[in-house]
C-alpha cells in the first residue's frame, strides 16, 4: 500500500493572504537575532525554525516592526496598536508549510510569527527607521496622537461576556436582524460562525443574497480588528468556492467585495484576484460592484490592476453592467474613459445598485453623469 502524499503549501501572510518570501538575515541586525521578512501589505515576520522560542520571536517581530526601537515597542498595546498572526508547521529548509509536520523523516515544527502595526502607528515606526529623524520625535506625544487618530481597531470584546456556541438557527436570526455587533462577537467565540454565514448565501432570492453579503462584510470589518487570520481564511474559502466550476457562486463575489471594501487596509491585496471573475456572465455585475466598493476608499487598489480591460463593457447589452462600470470608473477617476462615459448621457435604462445592504434604483445615464462629475473633480455622494 502506498503512503499518503505529504501535503505542503507555500507560506502566506495571515493578514492579506499573499505568499511570503523566505525570511533572511539583515546586515543591520545582530547575528543572534531571528531571520526576518516583510509582506507587501505592511506586515513583518520572523522565523523560529524550531518552534521552541516563540516568546523571543514575538518580541523581536514587534521590535523589528517598530524600526528596532525597543522603547517605542514597549509602549504599544496588542490589538489597540497592532495585530498578530502566526503560521505553524513551517519548514525553513524548503520554505513550505507541511500539514503532517513530517517531511522526509524530519520533524517540522517551525513557526512564522507576524506583526502588523495599525496605520498611524506604522507611520511613526517608519520615522524611527530614518535614523536622521529620530532625534526630533517625541515618542509619547506622537504615540498618543496616533492612537487618537487611528480608527483601525474597533473594540468589540467584552471581558465579562460568556462565550457562545454558534448554530444555524442563531446565525440566521442575527443575520436577518442585521445584528452586526453580536455576529462579530459570535465569530470570536466560535470560528464556525463564518461558515454558517456563508451557507446563507445559497439563496435563490437575489435581494436576500445581497443583504447577507453586505452584513458579512460589516461583520468581517470588526472581526479583522482582533482575528484577521480568521477573515483571511474565510476569503480564501470564498475564492475557492468561486473557482469551483461545478457550483454556482451565489453571493460569493459580492461578499468578497464587501469584505475587502470594509477593510482595504488589511485585505486590499486580495483585490487583484477579483478581475478573474469578470469574464463569466454570471459574475460580471457582482465583480464590478465589488471593485467599486473597494474603490470608494482605495481607488489606488483598483488602479493597480489592469482595469482598462473593462472599458469595452460600457457597450455591454446588460444595463446593469454599463451602470455598475460607470460607477466604478467614476470612483477611480478614470479620465481615460471620459469620452465613452459622456456617450452614455442619454442611456436611461434602469438598474439596481446595492448601497449598504439596500437596493437603490438608478439609470445608466445617472451613474455616467456621476462618474463624469467625479473625473472632473467632484465628490462621490
Amino acid at each position: 500500500m502506498s503512503k499518503n502524499p505529504v501535503v505542503t503549501k507555500k507560506p502566506w501572510c495571515p493578514f492579506c493572504g499573499l505568499d511570503v518570501k523566505k525570511a533572511v538575515d539583515l546586515s543591520s541586525r545582530q547575528l543572534n537575532e531571528f531571520k526576518v521578512g516583510n509582506c507587501d501589505c505592511g506586515a513583518v515576520y520572523t522565523c523560529d525554525p524550531t518552534g521552541h522560542n516563540i516568546g523571543s520571536a514575538i518580541v523581536e517581530t514587534l521590535v523589528y516592526a517598530c524600526g528596532d526601537n525597543w522603547d517605542f515597542a514597549w509602549e504599544l498595546i496588542p490589538e489597540d496598536d497592532y495585530l498578530t498572526g502566526r503560521i505553524e508547521n513551517y519548514d525553513e529548509e524548503t520554505h513550505q508549510v507541511v500539514e503532517i509536520r513530517n517531511l522526509d523523516g524530519r520533524l517540522v515544527r517551525g513557526v512564522l510569527y507576524f506583526v502588523r502595526l495599525h496605520t498611524d502607528i506604522a507611520e511613526i515606526a517608519e520615522r524611527f527607521r530614518g535614523k536622521q529623524e529620530m532625534a526630533v520625535i517625541d515618542t509619547e506625544a506622537e504615540l498618543e496622537q496616533a492612537k487618537k487618530k487611528s480608527a483601525d481597531t474597533e473594540v468589540i470584546a467584552d471581558p465579562e461576556r460568556k462565550p457562545k456556541k454558534a448554530n444555524k438557527r442563531l446565525v440566521k436570526k442575527l443575520v436577518l436582524e442585521n445584528d452586526i455587533d453580536e455576529l462579530a462577537k459570535l465569530c470570536l467565540d466560535d470560528r464556525k460562525t463564518m461558515r454558517l454565514m456563508q451557507r446563507l448565501l445559497y439563496n435563490p432570492i437575489e435581494d436576500e443574497r445581497w443583504a447577507v453579503a453586505w452584513t458579512t462584510g460589516q461583520v468581517c470589518k470588526q472581526v479583522a480588528s482582533r482575528q484577521p487570520g480568521q477573515v483571511s481564511e474565510f476569503l480564501h474559502r470564498l475564492f475557492e468556492a468561486c473557482s469551483d466550476s461545478a457550483a454556482t457562486p451565489w453571493g460569493m463575489i459580492e461578499t468578497i467585495g464587501a469584505i475587502i471594501g470594509s477593510r482595504p487596509d488589511v485585505f486590499g491585496a486580495f483585490t487583484q484576484y477579483l478581475l478573474n471573475y469578470v469574464s463569466e456572465e454570471s459574475t460580471q455585475v457582482q465583480t464590478v460592484w465589488g471593485m467599486a466598493e473597494i474603490a470608494k476608499t482605495r481607488p489606488d487598489l483598483i488602479r493597480s490592476t489592469p482595469f482598462f480591460s473593462l472599458f469595452h463593457f460600457l457597450n455591454h447589452p446588460n444595463p446593469a453592467m454599463r451602470g455598475q462600470l460607470a460607477r466604478l470608473l467614476g470612483r477611480i477617476q478614470a479620465g481615460e474613459a471620459l469620452m465613452q462615459l459622456m456617450g452614455l448621457n442619454n442611456d436611461n435604462e434602469e438598474l439596481v445598485i446595492w448601497e449598504e445592504g439596500k437596493p437603490m434604483r438608478t439609470t445608466v445615464a445617472i451613474e455616467a453623469a456621476k462618474a463624469v462629475s467625479l473625473i472632473h473633480g467632484g465628490k462621490d455622494k
